[in-house]
């Protein structure tokens, strides 16, 4: 897993975030990664797929000409 630190972090918040931690009965570093998850796990945020999906829409889809036929046989090298 990755690691962060947070310098210049005032007392104050230091100070919440310990006390937030205790009330809800877990470590200060539990609870800043609850608050964290938190932020980016949004329902409202858009996901990767979905942003390409809405793109691709809004450029009326793509149109890509394959070759359906079947690949030749390989060469047989015995």
């Amino acid at each position: 897993m990755a690691a962060i630190t947070v310098r210049n972090l005032p007392d104050e918040t230091h100070r919440a975030l310990k006390a937030r931690a205790a009330a809800h009965g877990r470590s200060t570093e539990a609870e800043v990664r609850a608050i964290l998850t938190a932020a980016v796990d949004s329902p409202d945020r858009v996901r990767l797929g979905s942003a390409l999906a809405a793109i691709g829409a809004a450029v009326g889809g793509l149109e890509l000409d394959r070759d359906l036929e079947p690949a030749p046989e390989p060469l047989d090298l015995s």
